[in-house]
């Protein structure tokens, strides 16, 4: 008795160089999860630093969203003047 296993072709995905017709939308907002994972933060942590306005966020409802183009911009931004510790003051408050 032979186990023969039907083989069913697998439609590729796009190659190198291709642009893929179904390719899915890029998603405007974060979550703060999201956020939290990419910026290797707990999720409360990240909660917090949203709440005081140090990450971008808005609230939709009784949500907070991160608008991607302004988390990457904030991210990818000039360090403004901010010390080599990265606080506006020098430690120890000096």
């Amino acid at each position: 008795m032979s186990n023969v296993v039907p083989f069913e072709l697998r439609q590729a995905g796009p190659r190198v160089g291709e642009v893929d017709s179904e390719a899915r939308p890029v998603r405007a907002v974060y979550t703060v999860k999201e956020v939290a994972a990419m910026l290797s933060l707990s999720v409360s942590s990240a909660y917090t630093l949203v709440r005081s306005g140090q990450i971008p966020a808005e609230r939709l409802g009784r949500r907070w969203v991160v608008p991607r183009s302004r988390f990457h911009a904030w991210l990818d931004g000039p360090a403004g003047g901010l010390s080599a510790t990265g606080t506006d003051s020098p430690r120890g408050g000096w």
